[in-house]
């Protein structure tokens, strides 16, 4: 009896801590699945002069990049809104208006982002 307990308490333990093991706590899977939006805003690095200025014609790489990440508005919006997109000092106003400059077909016009909408 006493190693049947063992054996058990043993299987729950592991099966404990494999859980413990893929928990991320809070932060987990959050706007962009387990990635963080601070670090998928390095994805977005070709689109950098287009998110400084609104007339500058984004890239083919940025547009490229942009149509896949827009599959998840979420997870753009959550880029968009990050502390390192904020501190680089870009403009998110003109950085919303990158999938419409992209020639986007399927673009999320009127997608609300925090206070900013897309057009």
């Amino acid at each position: 009896m006493e190693g049947q307990s063992k054996f058990v308490f043993l299987i729950g333990f592991l099966v404990l801590t494999g859980f413990l093991k893929d928990f991320n706590g809070v932060n987990g899977a959050g706007e962009c699945g387990k990635s963080s939006p601070d670090s998928e805003v390095f994805k977005l690095l070709p689109c950098a002069s287009a998110a400084l200025d609104a007339k500058a014609t984004p890239s083919s790489q940025c547009c490229a990049q942009v149509q896949k990440i827009e599959q998840n508005l979420g997870c753009l919006c959550a880029i968009a809104l990050s502390k390192i997109a904020s501190s680089s000092g870009f403009n998110v106003e003109n950085a919303l208006t990158i999938p419409k400059r992209c020639n986007l077909n399927d673009r999320p016009v009127g997608y609300k982002c925090g206070p900013y909408t897309l057009p």
